[in-house]
Order: structure tokens, then sequence, then C-alpha cells
């Protein structure tokens, strides 16, 4: 039979320090219930320390889920990183996990579609299984959000968070795991989402720190009309493309960037609340880290056979949506 990629275990990490709405209100002019309102946001997690970055939540994640389901670091064939925050520019984000959690014979690179990336980062990992390459993949999706926000500009502070969440991809033989994808791009984005200093383009200098460019830029209207009709059209269009009605999707595991347009996702594909991951209360967006930290929360509730529409969308812009089959009983694992 026909070898598909099926998630075979999750893992997560956030650091301790939480920053609730109460705390930014002492910082810009906001309050909680204004915070609440338009994102669905209360509280997110910021990791504090000097020299802390990226690698070292990517590191918790990855080891909490090779605990879980009892797989050697060793064993691992590849390891994908998807981050927008990576520790360096070089070496990559992936190279420092794997070294750091003993993956000595894994290949490994990082993805940056901004917070689509672990999405493509997952439907990448899922080739190298599907054509018999490899037999273990991990796909880490990690960032650092509070390293490029700025916390005096109240449109981003607000919303974003740190964490980072790894799956573990091995063949399935019985029909399960990543059945269908749907990838997008429009470079045209750029200008409303993107980090305006720190590339080649525009290299780090006092000018640029002066001019506070090493934040992320948003234009919040933009950016949200663009999500709210593609992310929710990609959905759909998974959906529809592989028979799946309201009542055969388990599940929607959509991007935790405003629970506005999660709400929008939803009712594009026509499913309630119940069928829908959600916690970005709890975390805010973690860019890479919303997905597979969904899926570490509500792993619990995960039953082998359920359908899963995965969708996601970042600045650039990048978009898309996974058609997933969960292989396991998530009750089985601690």
């Amino acid at each position: 039979m026909k070898i598909t990629a099926a998630i075979s275990g999750v893992g997560a990490y956030v650091p301790d320090y939480v920053l609730t709405n109460q705390e930014l209100e002492g910082l810009v002019d906001t309050t909680d219930e204004w915070i609440l309102s338009r994102t669905g946001i209360k509280e997110r997690h910021i990791l504090k320390g000097e020299g802390q970055g990226t690698s070292v939540m990517g590191v918790k994640a990855v080891e909490n889920l090779l605990a879980k389901t009892g797989v050697a670091a060793a064993d691992i064939d590849l390891l994908i990183c998807a981050t927008t925050t990576p520790d360096l520019v070089f070496p990559a984000t992936a190279n420092i996990i794997s070294a750091a959690v003993g993956a000595t014979k894994a290949f490994s690179f990082d993805m940056q579609a901004a917070c689509s990336g672990f999405m493509y980062a997952l439907a990448t990992g899922a080739q190298f299984i599907a054509t018999g390459t490899y037999k273990k993949v991990v796909v880490v999706g990690a960032d650092k959000m509070s390293s490029i926000i700025d916390y005096t500009d109240r449109s981003t502070c607000i919303i974003f968070g740190d964490g980072a969440g790894a799956v573990l991809l091995e063949p399935n033989h019985e029909g399960l795991g990543l059945l269908d994808q749907e990838l997008h791009s429009d470079g045209n984005g750029e200008q409303y989402l993107h980090q305006k200093a720190g590339g080649s383009r525009r290299p780090p200098s006092a000018e640029t720190v002066a001019n506070r460019e090493h934040y992320v830029h948003q234009e919040g209207a933009a950016v949200f009309k663009f999500a709210v009709k593609n992310m929710a059209d990609v959905a759909a269009q998974v959906s529809e493309r592989n028979g799946l009605t309201p009542e055969s999707i388990d599940w929607l595991v959509p991007h935790q960037a405003n629970k506005r347009i999660i709400d929008a996702t939803a009712h594009r594909v026509g499913i309630g609340p119940e069928k829908v991951m959600l916690n970005i209360h709890r975390y805010g967006n973690t860019t890479n880290g919303t997905i597979p930290l969904c899926l570490a929360d509500y792993e619990q509730q995960l039953r082998k056979g359920d359908n899963l529409i995965i969708a996601a969308f970042g600045g650039g812009f990048t978009w898309g949506a996974l058609y997933l089959k969960w292989a396991y009983d998530g009750a089985s694992r601690n």
C-alpha cells in the first residue's frame, strides 16, 4: 500500500514567564477588555534570560516529544525547524537543536515562511517519508517573537508570544497521515507584514537600531482582510476536494493569529466551535509554534482516524491548508 507520513507523537514547550493583558496595560495605551475583544488573547509566555534563543524552546519541545514516544535521538533521520526568529543568521537553528538533543545522524535545516512555516515544514518532511527516504522525521515549530516585538507598539505587542512544539513523522501503510495539501505564497504582501532591517537589504547599523527597524511591522487591516479570505478559502478547498463534510471533519487546527480570523475560517468550512482547536487565549500568536502547540494541547482528545484540517496564514504572504488523518489514540500518551 502507498506510504503516507503520519504524526506518531507530539511534544511542546512554553516558557514559565507569563505576560498578561494587565501587565501590558502598564506598557502601552490598552486594556484587558480591548485586547480580548479584538484578538481573543488573555496572556502569552515570554522567554527570559541572557543568551536564551529560539533553540532553547525547540530543544525542550523535542526532548518532550522523544520522552513521550520512546524514540532515541540517534534514530532521527531528519529534523526541520520552522522559525522566523533563528538563534543566528547561521548555522541553522535546526542544526543547534539536533546537536543539543543528540540527533547525531539527522540531516537538518530551517524553514522560513513566517506563520505558515510549520505547515510548510510538515508538508516537506512528509515527502521524505512518502518516498521512503527516511523513517523518522522531526518537525519543530518554534519562535521567540518577543525578540522582534516593539513593546511600545500597541498594534503588535499585544499579539505575539514565545513557544515551541514538535511532531514525529513516521511511515504509515493504513492510509493515515498527511493525505492532501494546498500551499500558496504571494510576495506582493511584503509591504503589509515584514521586518524592515536585519537582513542583507538593510544590515544592522546604528541607524536601523535608532529607527526601531528590527521589529515586526504590520498593517493590521490589510493583513486581517487577506488572512480571513485566503485562510478560510484554502481550508474549504482542501475539505471539498477530499469529500469532507462539516460532519466528517473532526478538528480544524487553525493558526492562532486572531480569534476573529479563526472564527471566520471555521464558518467558511461550516463547523462549530466545538471542533476548533483554540489556545490563543493562553499563548497569543507564537508564529511557528501555534499549530504544534494546539496538537499538544488537544492530543488527549484525538482518536485514530480523526480527520484534521490544518490551516495557516503568514507574512509575506504565505498560506495554505493540509488534510491529515490522525494515526493514534491520544489518550494513550502521557
